[in-house]
């Protein structure tokens, strides 16, 4: 679908007079996101099968381990790790290559000319995937109490508080990671750099106590110690409040870097003065 199919889709189906409402207009947008989805088989592959493959592969890994009195148990590494790689995969890497894609084909240049607002644009842009994200979220959780004998939460709120606090974080920093992009293609190496910290740093694998205790400010660690904690109980109040504020903070600075460095209009760069000139015979 080009850019201008995309945008007629968008702008007909805001037509309605039931739809000039903020709601109405994230639904118009995010419907015409999800027909982008469904027809990039990149992007479903990267959003529904790798997180899956991972969380095979971290299960053959774990349970090779003896965890007996070193803390974490089978469950709470398999499926908190797995809930991460979705953030990861289903959402920030597929968001970012979006939010690029989108600006340079002056998809969301033109869309600012009409009723939409910046932030309708890129919430709009965004729920089709944290939509898909949340759903592979929920499943995995059912999915692994039902067949991979790992159990249910003990204390669900905090699960969900951990997926919702990784999914508003991710969401802003796939945002911030496109305005380093300038084209689709770079925007694989603008978002390595936060896919390799959190994979390696913010709680998806094992680390030793030392080196994780410095790790744990990262972007998703609040967030993968609030999803882990859905399994074990928590560690008291006074360590979930921590990290519901750790997130908080995460957020914050996510909006105002969205704020200050996010662009919806590609940056063309100027024709330089030769070419301006006319050619020699």
């Amino acid at each position: 679908m080009s850019a201008t199919t995309w945008e007629a889709a968008v702008n007909e189906q805001a037509k309605s007079p039931a739809q000039t409402t903020a709601a109405g207009r994230l639904l118009s947008l995010g419907r015409a996101e999800l027909t982008l989805i469904g027809r990039n088989r990149t992007a479903l592959f990267m959003s529904l099968i790798i997180p899956v493959t991972l969380a095979y592969a971290m299960k053959q890994a774990v349970s090779g381990m003896d965890l007996a009195g070193t803390g974490p148990s089978v469950e709470s590494v398999l499926l908190p790790a797995t809930l991460g790689y979705v953030l990861i995969f289903a959402v920030y890497s597929h968001l970012t290559g979006a939010y690029v894609a989108r600006r340079e084909e002056l998809v969301l240049k033109r869309l600012r000319t009409g009723e939409l607002q910046d932030l309708e644009i890129l919430a709009g842009t965004a729920l089709p995937a944290a939509l898909i994200g949340l759903a592979q979220c929920i499943l995995l959780v059912v999915l692994g109490g039902l067949f991979l004998d790992i159990g249910h939460p003990t204390a669900p709120h905090l699960l969900i508080a951990g997926v919702v606090t990784g999914m508003v974080v991710v969401i802003g920093l796939a945002a911030v990671a496109s305005a380093l992009a300038s084209s689709a293609e770079s925007a694989q190496l603008a978002m390595l750099p936060v896919m390799v910290l959190s994979l390696a740093g913010s709680g998806m694998v094992v680390l030793p106590d030392g080196i994780a205790a410095l790790l744990e400010l990262l972007p998703l660690s609040s967030a993968m110690e609030l999803i882990r904690a859905g399994w074990t109980g928590g560690a008291g109040a006074g360590e979930t409040l921590k990290q519901l504020l750790i997130g908080l903070v995460w957020i914050g600075l996510a909006v105002f870097a969205v704020q200050r460095w996010c662009r919806l209009s590609p940056r063309r760069r100027a024709a330089p003065c030769r070419s301006l000139l006319p050619k020699r015979p």
